[in-house]
């Protein structure tokens, strides 16, 4: 418990200044929690079938121009460079040709690479063009997934027994899913309402906080689901208590793609 304390006091330590003061310090911090994460997903994939290295070469370049794609142009949500996108697509596929034989990559691994190149690629590039849209935006997407989880796990806690997926996660329950709901809307919405003086339909702001909180829930399980598809408790070991960059930034990924979309509503 001492461990995970201290580990997470010093996140919080180099990570709030530079989330406060975004630009360059941002983009960089970003990339490179961005490409740790890539890295975990590789890491994993190789627990059960080692992806030839020239395959992790194209990746990681693949990810690095996705997750930097259009950052000229930051601020906008809707902006993605689909040329890179083909491209990433053709260079995770054509190589099938000529792995066919050895039988070294193949359809298996070539479209888990595509996936994890688009969802990570994307996901950290639209969390890089939120923050410098508006801190506050990030800010309150971080509320969103921080309360939601941290009330999830009390309120299981205390009055939790009906068990809401056992089989991905045992220790998650139906009442902390809606305790998280609950207290995770309310309070990110009052900070919604507060900072950006919103004059808004109270009603839409408060649904679609709600759908925020429950994809956050549901991204934190999808990524049980592939750590139990792979028998490992963590992806990494970067913070020492917490696990890895995948095991800290479930939800907030989840969060940030729904956000994107979202933001038009509200």
């Amino acid at each position: 418990m001492k461990t995970r304390v201290i580990s997470a006091i010093v996140a919080l330590l180099i990570c709030i200044p530079i989330i406060i003061y975004g630009k360059v310090p941002f983009y960089v911090g970003a990339s490179i929690i961005g490409l740790i994460g890539f890295m975990e997903l590789l890491k994993l994939k190789s627990s059960k079938k080692d992806i030839p290295y020239l395959m992790k070469v194209f990746g990681v370049i693949s990810f690095i121009l996705l997750m930097t794609s259009n950052w000229n142009i930051l601020g906008s949500l809707y902006l993605f460079d689909y040329e890179v996108m083909s491209s990433i697509i053709f260079l995770m596929l054509i190589p099938l040709v000529f792995y066919n034989k050895s039988k070294k990559y193949g359809i298996n691994d070539a479209f888990f690479m595509i996936g994890s190149i688009l969802f990570l690629g994307i996901s950290f590039n639209q969390l890089v063009s939120v923050r410098m849209l508006d801190l506050y935006y990030l800010v309150f997407l971080l509320l969103i997934t921080v309360f939601t989880d941290t009330f999830a796990y009390f309120v299981g806690m205390l009055i939790g027994k009906n068990k809401m997926c056992p089989t991905v996660s045992p220790k998650k329950t139906w009442e902390g899913f809606v305790g998280g709901l609950a207290f995770g809307t309310f309070i990110s919405a009052v900070f919604y309402i507060t900072v950006f003086d919103y004059t808004g339909n109270i009603i839409i702001l408060v649904l679609l906080v709600a759908l925020l909180s429950v994809i956050g829930q549901l991204g934190d399980l999808v990524f049980s689901a592939i750590k139990r598809n792979f028998g490992i408790k963590d992806f990494g070991n970067i913070m020492p208590g917490h696990g890895g960059v995948l095991d800290r930034l479930d939800s907030i990924l989840f969060v940030v793609l729904a956000f994107s979309y979202f933001i038009r509503f509200l």
